[in-house]
């Protein structure tokens, strides 16, 4: 998620809060914003089957298929791409492709938002293979397109299904997936700054820091904040703690809510802020 005027609003953000405590979230911040234009989510492809693991379970897909069709955040089209040698010609297959690092189901690093933090070429492998739990916000997204997943909604998941793992990848699903089909409804308008979706609140995420450790948060949306928001405050208080953040997530309602462990295929090219990544569950 990242577009112009973010640098602005995470100033303002810092600003506003310059002398709070200082074993606040901020405490873990290092204000400055290096931001790419474009999140985007999946167009529409069919869910790939289920597959059964080599080392048995159930292996699900969590990832949407990028395609030049993408509605992005800001509204315009964000990937394009051409058959750079065909059979005819070269003997071969290939295509060249013109995308963003925040494209389609995609990871937001530490460094996205806060200057100096880990980006992608520098995450820690072993972050990337976690457990992986579903929070299910539809009810509430339902009746209001920018709702977001609070403590209390966490505390409600425990005590239906356990404690949630340290170390784990808490993802918010929304129901917005099933909206992909429609950029306009998937992006709640026509583009930043009109937008409404769900997304996590600080307050959920300060939550998990503080009690649960995770690893990382994923949405089934196009961002980790609602829709709308003008300040950023996930993007710049969760990952400003070294974690990182899954944006457009898919097929979350085939895996369960918990017990299920998620592979993260992050694409470690130089200095990136964030980049598509293949998802999967195994069950």
């Amino acid at each position: 998620m990242c577009i112009k005027g973010t640098t602005e609003a995470v100033n303002r953000h810092n600003t506003a809060h310059a002398h709070e405590p200082a074993f606040t979230r901020r405490s873990f911040l290092k204000f400055g914003a290096a931001v790419t234009a474009g999140t985007a989510i999946a167009a529409a492809a069919p869910p790939l089957p289920a597959l059964a693991a080599t080392g048995g379970g159930r292996i699900t897909d969590l990832t949407h298929r990028l395609v030049e069709a993408f509605p992005s955040f800001l509204g315009p089209q964000a990937a394009f791409s051409e058959v750079a040698f065909d059979f005819d010609t070269a003997g071969f297959y290939g295509k060249t492709w013109t995308i963003s690092e925040h494209i389609g189901t995609h990871i937001d690093t530490p460094g996205h938002f806060t200057e100096g933090l880990a980006l992608v070429d520098r995450l820690d492998p072993r972050t990337l293979v976690a457990p992986i739990v579903v929070i299910d916000i539809k009810d509430k997204a339902a009746a209001d397109p920018n709702a977001t997943v609070e403590p209390e909604d966490l505390v409600a998941f425990e005590a239906a299904y356990g404690r949630i793992p340290r170390r784990a990848l808490v993802a918010m699903n929304s129901g917005w997936a099933s909206l992909v089909d429609d950029p306009d409804a998937f992006r709640g308008g026509v583009g930043f700054p009109d937008l409404n979706f769900p997304g996590f609140s600080i307050d959920a995420t300060d939550w998990l820091v503080a009690n649960r450790n995770p690893v990382g948060i994923g949405v089934d949306t196009m961002s980790l904040d609602p829709g709308n928001s003008a300040t950023f405050d996930v993007h710049v208080g969760f990952l400003g703690t070294g974690r990182y953040g899954i944006e457009s997530l898919a097929n979350l309602d085939a895996i369960p809510p918990m017990g299920a462990q998620a592979i993260v295929g992050a694409i470690p090219w130089e200095d990136g802020s964030g980049s598509p990544c293949r998802v999967f569950a195994i069950s």
